[in-house]
């Protein structure tokens, strides 16, 4: 498996957990998610403990699950509150897993490991996502990639000149030098452009045509996201790669929670600090960012094909792929930690 386990994962946004149960894989395990009637959430194995159908297919009572089968009511604890017969005394020892989850960021995270490890202060800090001053909205794709693919994609920004040509590419990404510094599992790549003219959706959130200096800044956070810091300023603040906040400032949100070996559910979105009260424009961006990552899942799926399509064939890497590859690097250690090979 190419998973770490004893990680907090998002399983979903925070609506689309409702009263009706949610289904979703997470690194290989087939998870139900539903809100009890204080609306916190809990998280079970999705399998009726007595004949193994999904509790997906059932309802919720009160703060429990009914089977769909037989009429087992499960618990939030994954332990039976009911048998499948009136009479039948229960059987506490007929259970399913239960899960840690903790509801942050708007997002709904689980702990796929083991369960007495998890510790709600490790969640991945996506502080733009809350923060006073910035407002944050995205959406879910379901993607047929393995998430190390989707990895190498967010940490690669030369791809963004060819892949999103007619929407955020720029030539002048190509002509500027990339930086990458790693820091524990910790990797950042970045790019400063300095004095340029901005593109359209820069323009427009800076609300005039003047030259600024634009910024893209990856950072990989282990287990499986990558946050994108964004931006652009006039040349006459004087803002600078360490310090950049006079200017329009946004945080593409990006995690690629592992579905199986070959699928990701990818979470994606963007935090800003402009015009934060502007609905339609939130809403605009959504839309656009929803085309813009189209574009990428059209060639990551491609790409994992042609991977099962080429097995005598290896992933090669150039210069241009050192945030990947220092990010792959992170996670294969991080596996090894885990399987107690270091």
């Amino acid at each position: 498996m190419t998973f770490i386990r004893n990680r907090w994962y998002i399983a979903a946004w925070d609506g689309e957990v409702a009263n009706a149960p949610l289904s979703r894989k997470i690194c290989g395990e087939t998870i139900v998610l539903y809100r009890k009637l204080n609306g916190s959430v809990v998280a079970l194995r999705d399998a009726c403990p007595h004949r193994l159908l999904p509790l997906s297919l059932g309802t919720r009572e009160g703060n429990n699950l009914r089977c769909k089968y037989h009429g087992m009511l499960i618990g939030p604890d994954g332990s039976p509150e009911e048998m499948p017969l009136t009479n039948q005394r229960v059987n506490k020892q007929i259970c399913t897993q239960s899960y840690n989850v903790v509801e942050k960021y708007r997002y709904i995270w689980v702990w796929i490991g083991e369960q007495d490890k998890a510790d709600p202060e490790t969640v991945p800090d996506f502080w733009p996502c809350d923060s006073e001053g910035w407002v944050f909205d995205g959406g879910y794709m379901h993607v047929q990639c393995d998430y190390r693919l989707f990895i190498d994609n967010l940490m690669d920004l030369t791809h963004e000149t060819y892949v999103h040509a007619g929407s955020i590419g720029q030539k002048e990404l190509m002509e500027s030098p990339l930086e990458t510094s790693v820091n524990g599992n910790k990797v950042t790549l970045s790019r400063w452009i300095p004095n340029i003219s901005p593109p359209p959706f820069w323009r427009d959130a800076l609300q005039k045509d003047t030259p600024v200096d634009r910024w893209q800044i990856c950072e990989f956070i282990e287990p499986c996201s990558v946050n994108i810091d964004v931006g652009v300023s006039p040349i006459e603040n004087l803002d600078s790669l360490e310090d950049h906040n006079s200017g329009v400032r946004g945080f593409v949100i990006d995690s690629m929670t592992p579905e199986t070996e070959e699928s990701c559910h990818y979470f994606w979105g963007m935090a800003r600090n402009f015009r934060i009260d502007d609905q339609g424009l939130t809403q605009r961006i959504r839309a656009g960012q929803a085309a813009i990552f189209h574009e990428d899942i059209e060639i990551l799926e491609r790409q994992q094909q042609s991977i099962a399509d080429n097995p005598d064939m290896a992933l090669r890497v150039l210069s241009i792929d050192s945030g990947g590859a220092h990010a792959r690097r992170s996670i294969s250690k991080l596996m090894e930690i885990e399987n107690g090979k270091k």
